[in-house]
């Protein structure tokens, strides 16, 4: 499970690098400013994200059920979060309204937050 936590760290990290140089370079011009600062906000905590997993990956306190927990939290919370966040910033360049699935931001947010207090309470419990 580590070596596929610290994989998809890896992944998500260069996807944000890539995503982030496309944003900063590729869409400046073709979307308004207020959507091309939601686009980076979605990178920046993709790879906040990211290395919350590489550091999930490497850290033997904690036991494999609760690296599984939290791994599914923070990478389907990921996806959820800055992909939609991506689609709705880039809304005005395709002919499919992402509005619709707006909500799916939100989602992806609480189970980022709800990774985040798993992760804390279980290093908290393990070095209490």
């Amino acid at each position: 499970m580590n070596k596929t936590i610290c994989g998809v760290g890896a992944l998500l990290g260069m996807l944000a690098v890539i995503l982030g140089a496309f944003g900063a370079h590729g869409l400046e011009k073709l979307i308004d400013p207020s959507s091309l600062q939601s686009f980076e906000t979605g990178v920046r905590y993709q790879m906040y994200h990211a290395l919350l997993l590489l550091v999930l990956g490497v850290m033997p306190q904690l036991g494999a059920s609760d690296k599984k927990a939290i791994f599914y939290l923070v990478g389907a919370g990921t996806v959820l979060f800055s992909f939609s966040i991506y689609l709705l910033a880039t809304n005005e360049l395709t002919g499919f309204d992402f509005r619709s699935i707006g909500f799916v931001t939100p989602v992806g947010g609480t189970l980022l937050i709800v990774g985040w207090g798993l992760f804390g309470y279980r290093v908290y419990k393990r070095f209490n």
